[in-house]
């Protein structure tokens, strides 16, 4: 399974979203010295009624929990974009 697969197998388990997109944007940073250790850039965009009433700051520690052990081994760089179902 690829790291793009697994990341969004990880956030359908653990937040149920209404919508999730995953975008691997390694290739963007190529040569970045965060990069060089084989970790990857990704970006997030996630709807899901787990983050309702949450301030933005917990709904990010959401999806880095969600994530586990990828933080620290997969994942060099990540842009979150988490909202509520209704919010823009």
């Amino acid at each position: 399974m690829s790291r793009l697969e697994r990341i969004r197998q990880l956030l359908t388990e653990h937040l149920r979203p209404q919508r999730l997109e995953v975008e691997d944007e390694s290739h963007l940073h190529a040569g970045h010295a965060g990069a060089r250790d084989g970790r990857g850039h990704f970006r997030v965009e996630v709807v899901s009624a787990v983050f309702q009433g949450k301030p933005s700051l917990a709904r990010h520690r959401a999806v880095y929990a969600a994530l586990g052990d990828m933080m620290q081994t997969d994942i060099h760089a990540l842009s979150v974009h988490a909202r509520a179902p209704g919010e823009p």
